[in-house]
């Protein structure tokens, strides 16, 4: 098998996941550094297990809406999972939710001979609105500096609300609320701008943007090419699950405990229906993006299953590639075409995400 992967049954958390590339093994995915050291029993869930990736329902955090208060991006990415007997390279586990109750199976799958990792999260029993996600965070330090790109942007804005409060010991570099077409021209808070295609970046502190894709209906995609370690990795999604893509710039610009400035070189790629990480209250009532047309969330009902699939694989660099300017279905899988003009075909089941 390419790919082995663990979960926490604390949280659901994916990782570490590690990738078998000829003769490397690469770990695309970031651990807190706290994880596992004395102190971190006492902090909560998501953040004694941060790792990987995670699914979270509701994303983000805020006020209590309608009477249910999640705890920080819900129960899924707090709860104690039940892991079921599974298959190699196949993970099955459910979570019984009480602040709204219902039923979400994981599926975690490694396909033999591909460097691919699919998930499905089926929810099931729940009513009413809801804003969901995934919240995978790439280790820059480990991998070495990387090239981010992704579909066409339709709209992206940097967060319109303090990502952080210098009071508290936390610092932003982004010009809060600003709209901006491309990711290497943003705004920042100090009147200039900054690309953020380049990673890591502006040390010292924390940021958050969100984008939302144009160039197809059901496939959009994210990736990093990261040259020292010649491999890139990439998201698909579809769209109408997934609506949009937060990017988490987090580069040492939290100086309060856990995080005690110590968290450096970690880029969070969460593909997502919300309104940005503002919980489930801000997605779910009237907001600039939905008027806009982007949903921010997706209506459950207790008759109906509700199937989120993702997929995220690595693939290793060919001769002359540089970054990634698009990626488009093949029959075999997908092609990633390089600004130089270089590319890459890599096998992966496409159909997977329909």
């Amino acid at each position: 098998m390419n790919v082995t992967f663990d979960i926490t049954r604390t949280g659901g958390q994916l990782g570490p996941v590690k990738f078998r590339l000829g003769r490397q093994i690469v770990e695309p995915f970031s651990t807190a550094p706290w994880c596992d050291k004395p102190g971190a029993e006492k902090l909560i869930p998501l953040l004694r297990e941060l790792r990987g990736d995670f699914f979270c329902a509701p994303f983000g955090d805020g006020p209590p809406w309608r009477g249910e208060a999640h705890p920080p991006h819900g129960e899924s990415a707090n709860g104690t999972w039940k892991v079921h007997p599974s298959e190699c390279g196949r993970l099955v586990a459910t979570l019984r939710t009480r602040v709204r109750a219902g039923k979400i199976t994981k599926i975690v799958e490694a396909r033999e001979g591909e460097t691919n990792l699919y998930q499905t999260h089926l929810l099931e029993g729940f009513q009413g609105g809801m804003c969901l996600g995934h919240h995978a965070m790439l280790d820059f330090t480990r991998n070495g500096a990387g090239i981010i790109s992704t579909s066409k942007l339709r709209l992206a804005q940097v967060l319109p609300a303090p990502f952080e409060h210098p009071i508290q010991g936390g610092y932003s570099s982004l010009k809060q609320g600003a709209w901006f077409r491309h990711l290497d021209n943003v705004p920042m808070a100090d009147g200039g701008k900054t690309d953020l295609t380049r990673y890591p970046a502006r040390e010292g502190f924390e940021d958050l943007v969100m984008l939302h894709h144009k160039d197809a209906d059901d496939f959009a995609w994210a990736a990093v090419v990261f040259p020292d370690k010649k491999f890139v990795w990439f998201s698909l999604k579809n769209p109408a699950n997934l609506a949009s893509t937060v990017l988490w710039h987090s580069n040492g610009g939290r100086h309060y405990a856990p995080w005690s400035g110590h968290h450096r070189g970690v880029l969070g790629i969460e593909d997502v229906t919300a309104y940005f990480h503002l919980g489930l209250a801000a997605s779910l009532s009237d907001n600039p993006w939905k008027e806009k047309g982007v949903p921010t969330s997706l209506d459950l009902t207790p008759n109906k299953s509700t199937r989120i699939p993702y997929t995220m694989g690595v693939a290793p660099l060919a001769a002359g590639f540089d970054s990634v300017r698009s990626i488009q279905r093949m029959a075999t899988g997908i092609r990633l075409t390089a600004a130089s003009g270089a590319h890459i075909d890599h096998a992966v089941d496409t159909t997977f995400i329909q």
